[in-house]
């Protein structure tokens, strides 16, 4: 499914995927390359969204002894699972929108 041509040249499920793949640094790239596939743009900010999140999450879960450190393995788990979701959601041309982060992300891109 795609919402337009593509300055990367790539089919938009791949840059769905490849917005995923590495985490925020994926989002923030594909954010700054692709200029004109509003489904790529989607899944590149919600990716830059969520992951900052974890991130930030799973450091302020790492300093906090015992019990955070627990929690961190948790949340560190969830996200895994999470990724793996979304970058089979944007391969199958889905815009599938996490709750809050998908409809920040929906703004942004507008």
């Amino acid at each position: 499914m795609s919402h337009g041509s593509s300055t990367t040249g790539l089919p938009s499920n791949i840059g769905g995927l490849l917005a995923y793949l590495f985490g925020f640094i994926g989002g923030v790239a594909l954010l700054l390359i692709e200029r004109q596939d509003r489904n790529v743009r989607f899944h590149a900010m919600q990716s830059t969204l969520t992951f900052l999140i974890a991130l930030v999450l799973s450091l302020i879960l790492a300093s906090v002894p015992f019990l955070g450190r627990l929690l961190n393995m948790l949340a560190s788990l969830a996200t895994a699972g999470l990724w793996l979701f979304l970058m089979i959601k944007a391969f199958n041309g889905e815009r599938y929108k996490l709750p809050y982060v998908g409809e920040i992300a929906e703004r942004q891109i507008q």
